[in-house]
């Protein structure tokens, strides 16, 4: 070998070092992520997008496809199902969320400082969480049986003579929903502010007793705003949660009675999987994204203003 090749692979060598073949190896185990994300997340979100401007029928095929602009957006405005879809979803968000998140935190208070065998209770209110969806409704729609349901049969003992038809009742059908999801995600809720808990330091407490704060006082001055971290990712994560509801609807419901119990995402699967309306299921499917990141956003800008004042 010549003296003039021996800098060219001396070069070579020195660009080819153990730290860029570590790097082709760490991205040829990151290969597969990153193509299932472009390929199940990145690439329907865009495609997505492209056919809420969009009039196409799903049966129809790619040749049916008809670019109509913003007249799905417009539409929406005037779709009087769209419009009851969406006012069921914010009430159903407004209740379920704090109501969820206050009773979580009241017993996870509880559990953690006055009661034994606390992994037992973790694991007993845990279990609803990590159950079928589907198992779960079908046992509250026996619940809630209009006339031999415990619950109806309870109220009758104490002497209603008519309670209430739940899931059949058009004024009760969202309400008897929103209860089933309040206890469905009542455990996850409940373990999370328990390890928040257990990171608050106990001399905090035992200080504050010292001074003569009684329960509530310690409660509201240090256990609140020591859980805010763990208050605003489960109210983040609960809100994202209450906008993508559909199974315990579509078991319990349909959407009945009279649209009673319609929320966006049974409107979005209305459209798009019965009535294959891909073009106006997309436009309702970016509506409802733009009001979760708006929503998120607020609770976070508030939170964030809280924790400066």
């Amino acid at each position: 070998m010549s003296s003039l090749d021996q800098p060219e692979k001396m070069h070579r060598k020195k660009w080819w070092n153990p730290s860029k073949k570590e790097a082709v190896v760490g991205w040829i185990f990151l290969a597969p992520e990153a193509i299932g994300i472009i390929a199940l997340a990145i690439f329907p979100l865009i495609f997505s997008l492209f056919l809420s401007f969009t009039n196409w029928n799903l049966v129809g095929g790619f040749a049916e496809m008809k670019w109509v602009g913003f007249d799905n957006f417009t539409r929406l405005i005037d779709d009087s199902k769209f419009l009851k879809a969406f006012q069921n979803n914010i009430f159903f968000t407004a209740i379920t969320v704090p109501v969820g998140l206050i009773v979580a935190m009241i017993m996870a208070v509880i559990i953690h400082t006055k009661v034994y065998a606390k992994d037992l209770f973790k694991i007993l209110f845990f279990i609803p969480y990590i159950c079928s969806t589907v198992a779960v409704a079908a046992v509250w729609a026996a619940l809630y049986h209009p006339s031999s349901g415990p619950i109806n049969r309870f109220l009758m003992e104490l002497g209603l003579a008519d309670p209430p038809k739940w899931l059949v009742d058009s004024h009760y059908a969202i309400i008897a929903i929103m209860v089933i999801a309040i206890w469905q995600a009542l455990g996850y809720q409940m373990i999370i502010f328990l390890a928040g808990l257990t990171q608050i330091s106990e001399e905090l407490y035992e200080s504050a007793e010292i001074d003569g704060a009684n329960g509530i006082q310690q409660f509201k001055s240090i256990t609140l705003p020591l859980l805010a971290p763990t208050t605003l990712f489960l109210t983040i994560t609960t809100i994202i949660s209450s906008f993508k509801v559909f199974d315990l609807i579509k078991f319990l419901t349909d959407g009945g009675p009279n649209d009673a119990s319609t929320v966006i995402v049974y409107r979005i699967y209305e459209e798009g999987f019965v009535n294959f309306n891909m073009g106006y299921a997309s436009a309702m499917s970016w509506i409802l994204f733009l009001l979760v990141i708006a929503v998120t956003s607020i609770t976070w800008i508030v939170q964030a203003r809280e924790k400066k004042a």
